[in-house]
Order: C-alpha cells, then structure tokens, then sequence
C-alpha cells in the first residue's frame, strides 16, 4: 500500500510539473511568429492586418513553396485578418467597413488580392464562394533578398499602399479611403 501511495504521489509531482509549465507559459518561438501592419488615414480612421510571418530559411518561395496561380493564405498559421473601421477602396474596389481574411494567388507578373468575408478560420482551406473583393496587385522585384514575410503599408494622402514582400517579390496594391 505505501509503495502504491508513493508511486501515486510521485505521478501527481510528475503531472503537476508539466501542468505548471504548460500553464506558465514556456511556449517555444513560433516559427512563424505573429506580426502586424496598420495604415492610419488623415482623419485617423485605420486599416490593421494581422498575420504570421514565416521565414524563407533558403527555401526557393514562389514559384515552389508557394505556387504560382493558386490561393495563398498570405502567410502561416492563422488566417491573414484585414479589418477596417472606415469603408476603402482597393485598386477601385470598393470595400465596406469590417472584419476580413485576406488570401492571395502570386504570380510572376502580377498577383490577385482577395478579401473574404469568411472569418475565423486557421488560413486553409480557402473559403471558396465567400470572396468580397479581387483585386489586381502589381508585382516587382525587391532591391535585396527579404528573409522574412512581411506585409507593410505606405501611408500617402488619403490612402496608402500595401506591400507584401518575401524572397525576391514585392507585391503592390493602392488603397484608399472612401468618404
């Protein structure tokens, strides 16, 4: 009996260990960690994308790890979020204030910017038949190699523009504020 009572105490110390530290919040680094990008327009209204920024690690992107002329979840892990409190225009789009997941299709010449209105999923699969908007992004090479996924915003009068860059492709679309 003691020999049981001891063994039982020993697994409870076991379990209260690893409990603790998954509760205590010793995660490892994502390999894709989280990242965020924001446009404020003049009148203080915004555009937030929220998305997972993985790393090229020597990989060839487009092309192979990414496809050319198939929807991409934009990223890693969880879907790309685009949300805005002001309604936009994209590429002369036009795109009601809220909650969106972004996808694109790359290509080399050019890529497809796709805002959908299915929200909440973890970035695939992609939610065929929920599209808001296509829009056309022009595509060109970077000056130097990008390691890191990264979508960024240039703010410009009464709008900006959205930059998707990774390996050797910058990605380019005009948004603006629609009054």
């Amino acid at each position: 009996m003691q020999k049981r009572s001891a063994f039982l105490m020993c697994m409870l110390l076991v379990f209260s260990i690893f409990a603790a530290a998954q509760a205590g919040g010793e995660k490892k680094p994502r390999p894709s960690p989280a990242a965020s990008a924001q446009c404020k327009f003049a009148d203080s209204k915004s555009i937030k994308v929220d998305y997972s920024s993985p790393r090229a690690k020597g990989r060839k992107i487009f092309g192979e790890l990414v496809p050319f002329g198939q929807v991409w979840r934009t990223g890693a892990n969880e879907a790309t979020t685009f949300v805005s409190d002001t309604n936009v225009s994209i590429a002369g789009k036009d795109v009601p204030a809220g909650s969106y997941t972004m996808f694109t299709i790359p290509n080399q010449d050019k890529w497809t910017l796709i805002i959908s209105k299915k929200t909440g999923e973890w970035g695939i699969p992609y939610p065929e038949g929920q599209d808001l908007v296509r829009a056309d992004m022009s595509a060109s090479k970077t000056p130097a190699p990008v390691e890191n996924f990264t979508i960024s915003f240039h703010e410009m009068g009464t709008g900006c523009h959205m930059y998707i860059d990774w390996e050797n492709t910058r990605a380019t679309v005009e948004i603006t504020e629609k009054k």
